[in-house]
C-alpha cells in the first residue's frame, strides 16, 4: 500500500506537467514566452510558501548560516539552470513544435543526465548506451524533414532544453541532499522568474508604447492568467510537491522511469485539447524515444567506461 502511494503521487505529477504543455502552448501564444515562464515561477515561489509551512519543513532561526548559505548558492544555480531550460522549452513550443513532440524532446534529459554523469566520474551501463542509440533513431523520425537532415528551429531549442534540464536536474541532485528540498525548488522558481523578467521587459513587452499597450491588454484576459495560473499554481507548486512526496522511500530508479511517463501525457492532452496528431514518421520516433527513456532506467550491472 505504501508503495502503491508513491506511484500515485509521481503519476499525478506526470499528469499535471504533461496537462502543463498545453497550456504552455495556450498561454506563450497570448502573453509571450517570456512573460509565461516569469509569471508562472512567481506564483510558483508564492505557492510553496505556505507548502513549507504546512510540512513543517520552514527554516527557523537555529539554521545554521552554512546551510543557508548552501540553500541561496543551491537555489540560485538551480534557478538559472531552470530559467535556461524553461525560456528555451516555452520557446520552442511558442515556435511551432506540437506540445507531444515537446514533450518527447524535452524527455531526452533522461538519456543526457548519466553522459554528462560520465564527467562527474560516475559509470554508466550498456542499458544507457542502448537508449542513446534508440533515442538518436528516434530524434531522426521526429525531428528531421522526410529525405532531410534539417532541423526545425523548434526542435534545436527543446534539444538545448533537454540538455539545460539534464543541468539543472544534476544541480538538484548534488543540492537537495544538502538542504530542504521545497526551501531549494521555493529560492529556484524566484531565481527563475526574475531572470525570466530580463527578456520579458526587453522582448515581449517591445520598444514601442503601442507594443507595451498590446502587451498590457492582453496581461488582463481569461485567456493569459487561466494558463498562467495552472501552470504557476499546478504544475509548479502542487506537481513538485507531488514529486517530494511519491520519492519518499520509494527506489529511484523506479521514479524517474514513472516520471518520464509526463511526456506520454503531453501528447495525450495535446491529442484530447488541442486536436493535434502526429504523422506515421513523428510517431515512430515518439515511440523509439519512449522505448529510448524506459531502456535508460533498466538497472545495469555491467558497466560501460
Amino acid at each position: 500500500m505504501k508503495s502503491l502511494k508513491n506511484v500515485i503521487f509521481l503519476l499525478l505529477a506526470d499528469i499535471i506537467w504533461g496537462a502543463a504543455f498545453v497550456a504552455q502552448r495556450t498561454g506563450g501564444d497570448v502573453v509571450g514566452a517570456y512573460s509565461f515562464n516569469c509569471i508562472r515561477s512567481l506564483i510558483g515561489f508564492l505557492v510553496l510558501i505556505p507548502v513549507i509551512l504546512i510540512m513543517g519543513k520552514r527554516e527557523t532561526g537555529a539554521t545554521k548560516r552554512s546551510d543557508r548559505r548552501t540553500l541561496l548558492v543551491g537555489g540560485i544555480l538551480c534557478g538559472v539552470a531552470l530559467a535556461f531550460a524553461s525560456n528555451l522549452q516555452q520557446l520552442g513550443i511558442t515556435l511551432g513544435s506540437s506540445v507531444g513532440k515537446a514533450g518527447f524532446l524535452t524527455a531526452c534529459y533522461i538519456l543526457i543526465v548519466p553522459i554528462l554523469g560520465l564527467f562527474l566520474h560516475k559509470k554508466c551501463g550498456w542499458n544507457v548506451a542502448l537508449g542513446v542509440l534508440l533515442a538518436m533513431i528516434g530524434l531522426y523520425f521526429l525531428c528531421m524533414k522526410s529525405g532531410g537532415f534539417s532541423l526545425e528551429k523548434s526542435d534545436v531549442l527543446l534539444l538545448l532544453c533537454a540538455f539545460a534540464f539534464a543541468v539543472q536536474i544534476l544541480a538538484i541532485d548534488y543540492f537537495a541532499p544538502k538542504v530542504n528540498p521545497v526551501s531549494l525548488s521555493c529560492v529556484e522558481f524566484l531565481v527563475c522568474g526574475v531572470l525570466s523578467a530580463i527578456p520579458m521587459f526587453a522582448v515581449d513587452m517591445g520598444h514601442s508604447r503601442e507594443g507595451i499597450v498590446l502587451w498590457a491588454q492582453n496581461l488582463t484576459t481569461w485567456d493569459a492568467w487561466i494558463p498562467i495560473l495552472y501552470a504557476g499554481v499546478c504544475s509548479c507548486g502542487i506537481g513538485y510537491t507531488c514529486q517530494i512526496m511519491g520519492q519518499r522511500n520509494f527506489n529511484p530508479t523506479v521514479a524517474s522511469l514513472i516520471m518520464s511517463l509526463e511526456s506520454a501525457f503531453s501528447v495525450l492532452f495535446g491529442w484530447l485539447l488541442l486536436q493535434e496528431s502526429l504523422s506515421r514518421r513523428e510517431l515512430m520516433g515518439v515511440l523509439l524515444v519512449f522505448a529510448a527513456i524506459i531502456v535508460a532506467q533498466i538497472p545495469a550491472r555491467k558497466k560501460l567506461l
